[in-house]
Order: C-alpha cells, then sequence, then structure tokens
C-alpha cells in the first residue's frame, strides 16, 4: 500500500527509513506544542485551546503535504508569525485576537487563489538557481543558530551573543548547555558510524541524560524558566477547543479601519510567502529533489496544502500554519516521500491525547538535532562557484546567506538576495541573467521596507 501510494522505490527509500524520518522530524518540531501556547496565551487565548488547535492544524497541513505532494514536509504554526500575530498585531496595534486570526484566515484564502493561478509557483520558478543554494545554506546556519540558542549554548551579551558562562547558574541552563554539547557530540559521531535513525536516538539520549541529572539533583528544575524533564501522565481537557473554535468569524474592527487590516493581512501574507518557499527551496535543493533547471516538480501542490493548513489553523484558533524549516532533520534522516511526513502529522494528532509528555521533551534535547541538520545542510556551499566571473552571482547567495541567522529570517535573507542580485546584475550589463518576474520581486521587497 505504502509502495503504491508514495512510490518508494522510485524515490531510492523504504518504509522504515521513512517513518523513522517522520519520528525525526516531529521531536525536532514538538517544542511549538509548548511555545506556541505560551506565545498566544498572552494575547488572552486559553493555552489549551491553542495547544489542541496547534497540534490539528499541524496534522492537517502536514498530511496534506503528504497526499497532495508525496514530500517530506511537515507544517505548523510559524516561529516569528506566532510573536507578530501576539506582540504587534494584538498588544501593540490594539486589535483583538479574533481579528488577528480573521486576518489569518483571509491570508491563507488568498494562498489558495494565488496557488491555483500559478502565482505561487512562478515566484519559485524565478529565483536563480544560485540564490535557491545559497538559501539552502542560509536556512543551515539559522537553524544551527536557534539550535545554540535553543540549548542555551549562546546567550545575550554585550556583543550580542556569547557563550554560555557554564559554572554560572549550573544546575539549571549551564547543565543543559553542557548536556546539548554532549548529545551534539554523540549525535555526530552516530551519524559519521552510519548508525540507523543516529538524529532521533541522539534526541532521546539527550534527554534520557536530563532525566538522570534531574533524579540525581545535577538538574534542578525552578519552576519559572526551568521546568522538570520527566513527562506528566494527565490527560488534556479537549472541551477548552470551543473557545477558540470558529472565533475568527467573530472579527470585530472598531476603530482601527480597514485600510489597518489589509495592511496587517498583507504583512502575514509577505512573510509567510517567502518564509515558506525559502524553506521548500532549501530543503528541496538539500534533498536533491530539485531538477536540472532548479525547479520544484511537485511545488504546487506543495504550496496549495500550505495554503489550506493556514486557513484551517485560523478556524481553529492558532496562528499562521507554515512549511517548517525543521523539515529538514527528516530529511536529514533519510526522508523523501510523503510517508514521512503521514507519519509526523499522524504523531501530531496523537499528541493531542499525550501532549504533557511531548511538551516535556526539553529544547536542549532537540538542539543538537538543529546544529547537525544545520551543517548538513551547509554543505551545499560546496556546489557555489565563488571564480571573477561569476561574482555577479555569487556576491548576492552571499548577502542571502548571511542574513538568514543574523536578521533571524529566512524571508529577510531571500529579500536581500533578490535585492542585491538584480541591483548587482543590472549595473554590471547582465540583463538576461535576470528574470522579468525577479523585477517585480525585488520592487515589491523595496516597497516592504519602505511601507511595513
Amino acid at each position: 500500500m505504502f509502495e503504491k501510494l508514495f512510490k518508494l522505490r522510485q524515490h531510492r527509500t523504504d518504509v522504515k527509513t521513512e517513518i523513522m524520518a517522520g519520528l525525526t522530524t516531529f521531536m525536532t518540531m514538538a517544542y511549538i506544542l509548548a511555545v506556541n501556547p505560551n506565545i498566544l496565551s498572552a494575547t488572552g487565548m486559553d493555552p489549551t485551546a491553542v495547544l489542541l488547535a496547534t497540534c490539528l492544524a499541524s496534522f492537517i497541513g502536514t498530511m496534506c503535504m503528504a497526499l497532495m505532494a508525496n514530500l517530506p514536509f511537515a507544517l505548523s504554526a510559524g516561529m516569528g508569525l506566532n510573536a507578530y500575530f501576539a506582540y504587534t498585531v494584538v498588544l501593540t496595534n490594539g486589535y483583538s485576537w479574533q481579528t488577528a486570526l480573521m486576518a489569518v484566515f483571509i491570508e491563507g484564502v488568498v494562498f489558495v487563489f494565488l496557488s491555483i493561478t500559478n502565482v505561487r509557483e512562478a515566484i519559485f520558478n524565478c529565483i536563480p538557481l544560485t540564490i535557491k543554494r545559497a538559501v539552502s545554506v542560509g536556512i543551515g546556519l539559522f537553524i544551527c543558530f536557534i539550535g545554540l540558542q535553543n540549548s542555551g549554548l549562546s546567550t545575550d551579551s554585550a556583543t550580542l551573543v556569547s557563550l554560555i558562562n557554564f559554572r554560572e547558574s549550573f544546575h539549571t541552563a549551564g547543565i543543559c548547555a553542557l548536556l546539548a554539547l554532549i548529545g551534539t557530540l554523540v549525535m555526530a559521531v552516530l551519524y559519521i558510524k552510519k548508525v540507523p535513525g543516529s538524529i532521533l536516538i541522539g534526541i532521546f539520549g539527550t534527554w534520557a541524560l536530563g532525566i538522570i541529572c534531574e533524579l540525581t539533583g545535577l538538574y534542578k528544575p525552578d519552576d519559572e524558566a526551568f521546568f522538570t524533564l520527566i513527562p506528566s501522565f494527565k490527560m488534556t481537557d479537549f472541551s477548552k477547543l470551543g473557545e477558540t473554535f470558529g472565533a475568527c468569524f467573530d472579527a470585530d474592527l472598531g476603530d482601527t479601519g480597514i485600510f489597518s487590516f489589509i495592511v496587517v493581512i498583507f504583512s502575514f501574507l509577505f512573510v509567510d510567502l517567502f518564509d515558506t518557499i525559502g524553506t521548500l527551496i532549501g530543503v528541496s535543493s538539500k534533498a536533491g529533489m530539485l531538477d536540472d533547471n532548479g525547479k520544484l516538480p511537485a511545488i504546487k501542490p506543495a504550496l496549495m496544502a500550505d495554503a489550506v493548513a493556514t486557513s484551517a489553523g485560523a478556524v481553529l484558533g492558532t496562528s499562521t500554519t507554515t512549511t517548517f524549516v525543521e523539515s529538514a532533520s527528516g530529511v536529514g534522516a533519510g526522508g523523501r516521500t510523503g510517508l514521512t511526513s503521514l507519519t509526523t502529522a499522524a504523531l501530531f494528532l496523537l499528541s493531542m491525547f499525550l501532549a504533557p509528555i511531548f511538551i516535556a521533551i526539553p529544547s536542549f534535547a532537540t538542539a543538537p538535532a538543529l546544529i547537525l541538520v544545520g551543517f548538513l545542510m551547509f554543505s551545499s556551499i560546496s556546489d557555489l562557484k565563488f571564480t571573477e566571473d561569476n561574482y555577479t552571482q555569487v556576491i548576492p547567495a552571499y548577502l542571502c546567506i548571511i542574513a538568514m541567522p543574523l536578521f533571524y529570517s529566512i524571508s529577510e535573507g531571500i529579500a536581500l538576495g533578490v535585492i542585491s542580485y538584480v541591483v548587482i546584475n543590472l549595473a554590471c550589463g547582465k540583463r538576461k541573467d535576470i528574470n522579468p518576474l525577479m523585477y517585480v520581486l525585488a520592487v515589491l521587497f523595496v516597497l516592504k521596507y519602505v511601507f511595513l
């Protein structure tokens, strides 16, 4: 059945590899089940309702990706977009969370239209191959940086970031960072030795070490920033979902005005569009799924799955649902078909019943996976030719790469890459290397910085 549905032999994979990859993707994404309710509850939304909505939206979107596109990508509430939803749209601009959900719903509907009319596909295909490869490298650095932060190894300082002082707060932040470092080294060794499921083993192994440290007193939860690593087995209150389900249709613009509301919709639209495209480009490039022209054959159904998930998530009660860059961890574990995403989708559905257990997986345990996968994606830099006759191609690629981790945004990296590509190639008399649609994208990016 799986062979007929997902064409496993054609993609040179098997059921065991795909299921292991799906488990790996889920484990690196499971943090969203704790983070998203925490962020959105700042708006007054019930955290349990947000948790359930996140699980269901992730299930719907990832299942659509599996059955419609046969790709190993998973979807959930997008990081960055959820912060924009809570802290900018609601807490700063004064919209109700119901109105913010309505903006997300409309964004999803617009995305469905753009996907049907091939606009999103055209945008994907017009981006030069060098920029696509650069996106893969940039995402590698970006998720590595996220892993360093989640582990606690990278901390705020006078120089913006620095290495943690392990002796300071050793029984909380210090020991967590140390365990993440140990987990990264163990995971790297297992991967080099080609141990099946090395990334997943590393995640569980790091978590297990953390539990041992808690039981022996090396790790001491403070119930404020550092919680117990031992999972709870209480069930979730499913009735809470009723507090957010369909609430997007109760939106009231009040004194904010229709124009301001349209700006909010466009902001969601713009960031989601290029975060999704960037993730698809980067992960597909690393997985060898792009054809000789740098195109992803299944791009249209993949974008449609993303659009459907966004609208469904808004109705359920969560911020924009988008393709997750952590899908790269599943690809790194060998995932190549929709069976990987089907596995991840099933785990998101299961997590509704066992949410307290999954939430107990600490970020320092999944951080090593992000760091290692970051290395795997960074290796695509060898495909870029840093020769003088190719500078008009690789300098924009370089700017795209460094922008993603330093600006903490995939879409900002793409923006800088597109704008610099058009400007540099125009100035150097290489108009023939610029797809006409690239001019449109460059202008839109510039206008974004001017007006948003």
